[in-house]
Order: C-alpha cells, then sequence, then structure tokens
C-alpha cells in the first residue's frame, strides 16, 4: 500500500466488527454484499454471540482474528464503538469504517463521542470514515469490494462518487444501476470526522480508474483547500456536484443533519464556478449528466443539430436547447443540399432535421452522416419515437454506424421517447457509449453543462492584479481612528475617503457642520448638488428622508439643512450633513463585500441603487477576484445589457468598472479587519471621468 487511504479502497483482508446472521441487518448485508460481490480478499466476521456467520468462521473479538487486517467496518452500538476503534488499533487495523449512528449528527453529546474516537484513531495512525455513513466500495477486480449495505450490486466503471449522507446511498447505487453508470469507487463519508471529501478527491485525483467524479455535499469542511483541489482537478477530470441547502429553510435541515453550519448558497455557486465544477440541482441531473461525460467527448463548441422522426419532439428539443444558453446549428449550404436530394420530399431539411414517421435506417443514416459532417455543427441529438411501421434495431444499427464512421469526433447524445428498456435494440446503443434520454430537455441540460466545462477547460488562467498606487496608511489611520472610538461602521465622507485611497473615482464631497459651510461648499462643488445627512445610525438615508436631491440654490442648500437640523437634531444640530457634487449620469451599480463563515470574503456586484434590495440582479464571486472574475462578475448579471448599451445608450466604460472591482478586491486583501462593505451606488458611466462611487459603508469586524 502506497496511500494511507489504500487500507479503506484497497484493502486485501476486512473484519466486518458487528457481522450478524438475522437478514435485514446491516451487519447482515455488508458481510453478505462483500461475499456476493466477490471480494479478493480474506473477510472475518467478528461477532461475540456467534461462531459462524455466513458458512465463514466468527471471532469474538478483532484481537482474536488469526491474520492481519487492512480494514475493520464497525457495526455496533454507539457506546461500544471507541472499545471497538480501540482494539482495532491494538491489532494495527490500517483503516476503519464506522456506520454506526448517533454521533455529532445527534447534538453535544454525540459529538463528544465522536471526538473520542477520533482520538484514539489518530492515536494508532489509522484512518477513518464515518462514522453515520454508508460504507464504500470498489469495483476493481483486484479488489471487487462492496463494503455497503446496498441491495443494488454496483457495475465496474470509471466514475468515482462521494456522498455525505448515507441515507442517498441506497437511492444513488439502485439509480446508477437502472441506468448503467458504473462506478469505480464509491464512498459515503457522513460526519466527515477524520476523512473529508476534499481527501477523497486528492485520492481519486491520482487514480488511474476514475475519469469522472461525482459529489453529493451538504458541507465545506475547509473550503479553500477545496478550490485548490478542485480547480486542479477539474481540468483533467470533470466534477459533477449537488450541494445540498439552496435555500434558507434547506440550510438549517442541514445544521440539524450534520450538526454544523451550512455556508451562503450564493458561495457555493461563486465557489464552483470559478474552480470548473459543474454544479446540478438533482441527484437526476446529477446522473444525467454523469452518463454524457464517462460516455462521450466534450463538444467544441455550442452549436448543436438536432435530428428526429416527430415534429412535437424537434421543436421540444429546440426550445430546450436555446434555453439552455446553446446555439441551433446552422447548416452549411451542401449539407442542406444533400439533405433535400437523399430524404423523401416531405422531410424538413434545416434544424431539426425532421426524417418523418416513416424514415427507417436509410433517413436515419443519411442525416446523420451528413449532419456529423458539418463544419458547423458541434453537437448532435438524435430522437426517435419509435413508429409502428419502423424496424428500431435497423435504425439504432444505423446510428451507431454513422458515429462509428465519424470516430466520436462529436458528440452524441440519443433521446428515445419512450422507456429505454421498451425499445428493441437500444442495449447496443449503451453499450457503444451513445447515452439515451428518454426526454429532449435532459439531453440539452446535459450538452449544455459539457459545453460550459469545455469552455473553463480552455479559457486562459487569470491573475490577481496588485496595484502599487493605493494609499494603505491612509486607509488604516481611518480604521485605526473608528477602532479606537469603538466604531464599526465606517460611513460618509470616511468612506469615500478610503476609496479615495484606493484609486476608486468619487463623487467630491464636503463634510459640512452647519449651514454656512454647507452653502460655501456648495458653491465649490458647483451648484447642483446633493445634501446627505452624516450620521452612523442613519443607514438607509433615502427611506428616511435624509437625502436632499438636485439643490440648484444656495438657498435650497440652506432649506435642506434645517429641514435636516428639525429631522435628526437632538440638541439643535443633526450632527453634520454631507454636501455632494450631483452624479447624474450612467447605471446605477452596487460593488460590495460580505465575509461567509464558510467561504470567506465573498465579492459582489449587481444593479445598485434603491432598486438591489428588490431586483437583487447581484453575482458573488471568491476573495480575491480575477481579470476575468471581474469581467464574469459585470456579464453575469441580468441587467448587463442596460450596462453594454440599451435602445441607442452608450455602453458604460467596462475597463473602469472592472478595475474598481479589482481595486476594491485588494482592499480586502489588505484590510482582513472589513467584515462587510456596500459601494452604493457605483455610477457607471460612458466615460470614466463620470464614472464615480457616490456613498460607502463599510463594516469592522467585532
Amino acid at each position: 500500500m502506497t496511500h494511507e487511504l489504500d487500507g479503506i479502497f484497497r484493502p486485501k483482508s476486512i473484519a466486518v466488527i458487528g457481522a450478524s446472521s438475522k437478514k435485514g441487518t446491516i451487519g447482515h448485508s455488508i458481510l453478505h454484499n462483500l461475499i456476493g460481490y466477490s471480494f479478493n480478499g480474506k473477510v472475518f466476521p467478528v461477532n461475540p454471540k456467534a461462531n459462524v456467520i455466513h458458512s465463514i468462521k466468527c471471532y469474538s473479538t478483532i484481537l482474536d482474528v488469526p491474520d492481519a487486517v487492512d480494514l475493520a467496518i464497525i457495526i455496533v452500538a454507539v457506546d461500544y464503538v471507541v472499545s471497538i476503534v480501540e482494539q482495532c488499533g491494538q491489532k494495527g487495523v490500517k483503516g476503519i469504517v464506522v456506520i454506526t449512528s448517533g454521533f455529532k449528527e445527534v447534538g453535544e453529546e454525540g459529538a463528544a463521542k465522536e471526538l473520542e474516537v477520533l482520538k484514539v484513531a489518530r492515536k494508532y495512525g489509522m484512518r477513518m470514515i464515518g462514522p453515520n455513513c454508508f460504507g464504500v466500495l470498489n469495483t476493481d477486480p483486484e479488489y471487487s469490494m462492496n463494503a455497503t449495505f446496498s441491495k443494488a450490486q454496483p457495475l465496474r466503471g470509471r466514475v468515482g462518487f462521494m456522498s455525505q449522507s448515507g441515507a442517498l446511498g441506497e437511492a444513488i447505487l439502485g439509480l446508477a444501476f437502472d441506468l448503467n453508470l458504473g462506478f469505480s469507487q464509491f464512498a459515503s463519508v457522513g460526519n466527515k470526522a477524520d476523512i473529508s471529501g476534499n481527501a477523497i478527491l486528492e485520492y481519486w485525483r491520482d487514480d488511474p480508474n476514475t475519469d469522472v467524479i461525482l459529489l453529493y455535499l451538504e458541507n465545506f469542511g475547509d473550503p479553500q483547500k477545496f478550490t485548490r483541489i478542485a480547480r486542479d482537478m477539474a481540468r483533467k477530470k470533470p466534477i459533477v456536484a449537488v450541494k445540498a441547502g439552496r435555500t434558507a429553510a434547506g440550510a438549517r435541515a442541514i445544521s440539524s443533519h450534520t450538526g454544523v453550519l451550512a455556508g451562503l448558497d450564493v458561495g457555493t455557486d461563486a465557489l464552483f464556478e470559478q474552480c470548473g465544477v459543474i454544479r446540478v440541482t438533482s441527484i437526476d441531473e446529477l446522473f444525467d449528466i454523469a452518463v454524457a461525460l464517462s460516455n462521450q467527448p466534450l463538444p467544441r463548441g455550442d452549436r448543436i443539430g438536432i435530428i428526429t422522426n416527430a415534429g412535437g419532439p424537434g421543436i421540444l428539443a429546440t426550445d430546450a436547447v436555446v434555453n439552455c444558453g446553446l446555439k441551433m446549428a446552422q447548416f452549411e449550404e451542401k449539407t442542406i443540399k444533400r439533405l433535400r436530394d437523399e430524404l423523401p420530399a416531405v422531410a424538413a431539411v434545416n434544424n431539426p432535421v425532421d426524417v418523418i414517421a416513416a424514415g427507417g435506417p436509410d433517413s436515419y443514416r443519411i442525416a446523420m452522416d451528413t449532419v456529423l459532417s458539418d463544419k458547423n455543427v458541434d453537437a448532435v441529438i438524435c430522437i426517435f419515437v419509435p413508429p409502428v411501421v419502423v424496424d428500431h434495431k435497423a435504425v439504432i444499427e444505423a446510428i451507431i454506424e454513422s458515429v462509428d464512421k465519424h470516430k466520436n469526433d462529436k458528440t452524441v447524445l440519443g433521446c428515445f421517447m419512450a422507456a429505454a428498456s421498451g425499445i428493441a435494440g437500444s442495449g447496443a446503443l449503451v453499450e457503444r457509449k451513445i447515452p439515451i434520454y428518454t426526454f429532449p430537455e435532459s439531453a440539452a441540460k446535459a450538452l449544455a453543462a459539457m459545453v460550459r466545462h469545455y469552455e473553463w477547460i480552455n479559457r486562459p488562467e487569470s491573475e490577481v492584479i496588485e496595484y502599487k498606487d493605493v494609499d494603505r496608511k491612509r486607509v488604516s489611520e481611518i480604521v485605526d481612528k473608528a477602532t479606537a472610538e469603538k466604531r464599526q461602521t465606517i460611513m460618509g465622507a470616511e468612506a469615500l475617503e478610503i476609496l479615495d485611497a484606493y484609486g476608486i473615482n468619487i463623487a467630491r464631497a464636503v463634510h459640512c457642520e452647519n449651514v454656512e459651510e454647507a452653502q460655501k461648499a456648495a458653491s465649490s462643488l458647483h451648484l447642483p448638488v446633493i445634501m446627505k445627512i452624516d450620521a452612523p445610525e442613519v443607514v438607509h438615508k433615502t427611506d428616511v428622508g435624509g437625502v436632499s436631491g438636485d439643490l440648484r440654490t444656495e438657498a435650497e442648500v440652506k432649506k435642506a439643512f434645517e429641514t435636516m437640523k428639525r429631522k435628526f437634531g437632538k440638541t439643535g444640530d443633526p450632527g453634520g450633513v454631507i454636501v455632494q457634487e450631483l452624479v447624474s449620469s450612467g447605471v446605477e451599480t452596487i460593488i460590495g463585500m460580505n465575509q461567509d463563515p464558510s467561504f470567506g470574503p465573498l465579492m459582489m456586484f449587481g444593479l445598485g441603487g434603491v432598486y438591489v434590495e428588490v431586483m437583487k440582479d447581484v453575482t458573488f464571486k471568491v476573495h480575491p477576484v480575477t481579470e476575468r472574475g471581474a469581467k464574469v462578475m459585470i456579464k453575469d448579471i441580468k441587467g448587463y445589457p442596460l450596462l453594454s448599451g440599451f435602445r441607442g445608450t452608450e455602453p458604460v466604460d467596462f475597463s473602469c468598472l472592472q478595475e474598481t472591482i479589482k481595486r476594491l478586491s485588494q482592499l480586502v486583501t489588505d484590510f482582513p479587519q472589513l467584515e462587510s462593505f456596500d459601494v452604493n451606488p457605483f455610477f457607471a458611466a460612458a466615460k470614466r471621468e463620470n464614472s464615480k462611487a457616490v456613498d460607502a459603508r463599510f463594516m469592522l469586524k467585532e
């Protein structure tokens, strides 16, 4: 054994501690699966109440086993686990899988027991999966190990699956069997007391039998480490993940289930996008994409050709392709000519190609060969609705012949709109590694995921830019002053000064204590101006009348000051106001940051002003933001057309907007004491000199 996890995934001997002769128990199922799956090693049942189980000699304790033991599967009552693990350590066991539940997931008392188990395992240098897990498996014939209590026998394949939920294990293995999806290895990690998902990812990174990795996650133990591992792996082995807890209610359920808090879901999206993990929303979608990735080459573009023998499914497929962000391929003229010349006269020869219900194997052979030969086509969805008058097997053979002729040059997914098992000969497609989907929407989603992954793999690496012209000293003085005054909030003129120190364009502003200062400031800034209350306790100024806009005369400035004095003054003084130049051109955006307990700083960008809370059109990136990351943040919001030029308006200065995001990202790097901030609004205008931050608020950590 060359790796510390080999004792768990590549054992030569296994002890099942808690083995049982009673059918229906976990102890019986695991022992039965090891034998039934032809484990290529020695198996030792351990149970003090039995002499023989499953026709195999049983031992009272693991210490009584005469041979060396690599792996121990522990299925005993929670109160006995610590002593059993101690015995495993004394025996020299290399790895343990604790199936038993009743630990961290049930509360503080269980967490204390889990910590005891972990301390014993580490004392003896043993690696542990679990507790509260479903088991592990390795389909490599050299081991043939099914150490789970699943009723389904796993198929051999090249997909590694890691699940944080033990309860989902049975459903996962059963569904994979029905879909003819084979696994290389499977691990249910449970509470992740010792071996985490990150450790298993690293293990599979170097596994020659694993090409695709599937994950079911409920939380991240070390998101930064996950990012490093996944970003490196995803370029060689696609990673597809379901992350539970997308909603607030779901996050609370996870906390109850696993004993740890879930991070913000926006952080998960940002993390996955940055490290190339394909995120899906359901187990069904996970398997749909896994079947495609493990059987077909990645498309080299997003231009999709559709071949069908029924109009309705062709329309559904077209809608699905477009809705998934893909493009319907525009055929070459020679493609259309050949289709028109060789298909029946009533066939539709533009994309989607409809060979009509009477179209048999010859029509499919012509259509597939012609469309796959078109240089404007990157992938094909081949739809077949089985009519009574057509030889199903012959059609399938024609599809396979066409794919073979083009030597897997392009991605081909099948859509057979009936149960795959009910169409004669459909198994030949599966054997030829052509995935079959029941509905076109599933095929389109799988293709979209493959296209995005291809684009991610081939995009150039982007670096974090460090700006040398920032004034850290000036910001330090502001932060230190707020800390000395026991203020967590930095607003108003101080906040704008922080932005200015980091080279961010700001709307000129002056703090004023009385009406004379306000009038003088308005004159120096050039009317019209706006006036804002400058008080830390007033956060949403507009909501409470703390902003007076478009003040065009000194008389209006005086009146606005006196109004604020009456509304906010506690002792006849409003506590100061800010008089600021009026910025009227540009699109209001927001740039912010929030410290996530799991992911660290999350940078945010979106449409700003008063609309941010209503529209919530924002995107997130895990800090720090790279050159490319800033571009993606801007482009990913739904309101992007407002920035890029809408109905004749000029596009904003994107270089200035991107630079502002990157400079704020550097501010977060330089000042980790920042808990959060909002620069809102930042007016993004067509010219750099008109793109300015109008307001900001910084929160310091306690």
